[in-house]
């Protein structure tokens, strides 16, 4: 690396912004293979496999372990937000995209004959357009699993 750069290297907020960007990437090829279609929206929306979120966190709870070490409160902080936003996200963030596709659902059916079809189709609701509801939020447990382990292989090829 030259020298100019290395006083802006910081490998606590590099590390987990690759790692962040990595399973986007992944998340849209993921889901063009599955699907074989590609959407614009899977390079930087929620859910989906892998999990950004908890491969960014866990690269940096990684990072910071190897860097500051396990007594470390920089550890501490970075493990306890790791924990929170895996179970927010297969918690809360998922029921929230359940709910939604089961509005989804139910807003098709009573609004079509024959029960709609999915998509990000707009529709007048009380003479004004509404979209469907984002039903990609959360994740499912192997999603979290997956993104944490990008996120540990991301953060120890890293250098401290």
């Amino acid at each position: 690396m030259p020298d100019f750069l290395k006083e802006y290297y910081n490998v606590l907020l590099i590390a987990p912004i690759v790692s962040f960007i990595a399973a986007q990437l992944l998340k849209y090829l993921i889901y063009a293979v599955q699907y074989k279609v590609f959407r614009k929206e899977r390079l930087t929306g929620a859910g989906g496999m892998p999990s950004s979120h908890s491969s960014g966190v866990c690269a940096l709870a990684v990072v910071a372990l190897r860097s500051e070490g396990f007594q470390s409160p920089l550890f501490a902080l970075a493990m306890i937000v790791a924990l929170i936003v895996m179970y927010d996200a297969t918690g809360v963030r998922r029921a929230a995209g359940l709910h939604a596709r089961e509005l989804n659902r139910l807003r098709r059916r009573a609004n079509s004959p024959g029960g709609g079809k999915q998509g990000d189709s707009e529709e007048k609701i009380n003479g004004r357009n509404a979209k469907e509801l984002k039903e990609f939020l959360g994740h499912s447990p192997l999603e979290v699993l997956c993104g944490a382990l990008l996120g540990i292989l991301i953060g120890m090829a890293f250098d401290v």
